[in-house]
């Protein structure tokens, strides 16, 4: 099946997307064996033949033995011992369904409907929206992130917005990520599906137009 069709049949079976992190997984792989001298296959052959027992030891041994860096070790180390994104679109977007799953479950799970609300208020803005579930949050992108919808508390999500050092109301509280160069800069309390209001509406929108 010709890869671009693969990805269409994927998504439509996922109410999320690829996050944009799983292309440049896929191309560091793909050139692992011409920066390194062994293929990924052959670095998880070589760490189960020779290699330490433990992920973390065989972490270390990857990056003081052989020189690997660390996002090469760790994907490596953590492959061999059966964990770790294999790198496809289908381990992502199981991993995602169930991120969301487990985030809202238990005691969040009456933010559920809240977060749904928030998402297709994302989704509205435009065509070029992705929602790329993490583990402890959602966030939304266009060219980069520009919102995220987080569980905060068991009553309460973050709507989280990229607006640099805009000038905002009170009710849109500074994160302090601006002056840390974080992509999130400020964060809006939404405590009822009621309080994603015309002002919620206005300033993701503004975030969505200012990541062009």
């Amino acid at each position: 099946m010709p890869a671009a069709k693969k990805l269409q049949k994927l998504k439509t079976s996922s109410s999320y997307d690829v996050h944009p992190s799983l292309a440049m997984y896929q191309s560091t792989i793909a050139t692992l064996k011409q920066k390194t001298g062994r293929s990924h296959e052959e670095w998880i052959a070589l760490v189960n033949k020779s290699g330490p027992a433990t992920e973390r030891e065989r972490r270390g041994w990857l990056q003081t033995k052989h020189g690997l860096g660390r996002n090469y070790a760790r994907w490596i180390a953590e492959q061999s011992v059966g964990k770790g994104d294999e790198g496809t679109e289908e381990t992502y977007l199981k991993q995602a369904d169930e991120y969301v799953e487990k985030m809202y479950s238990g005691a969040k799970e009456a933010l559920r409907p809240i977060f749904s609300d928030l998402m297709a208020l994302g989704r509205s803005l435009g065509k070029d929206v992705k929602v790329s579930p993490c583990q402890t949050m959602v966030p939304l992108y266009r060219k980069h992130v520009f919102a995220q919808i987080k569980p905060t508390t068991r009553t309460r999500i973050d709507l989280g917005l990229a607006l640099k050092d805009t000038k905002v109301p009170k009710r849109l509280i500074d994160t302090g990520g601006f002056e840390k160069k974080d992509r999130i800069t400020h964060r809006i309390e939404i405590t009822s599906p009621k309080d994603i209001d015309a002002e919620v509406k206005k300033w993701i929108k503004i975030a969505y137009e200012m990541d062009e």
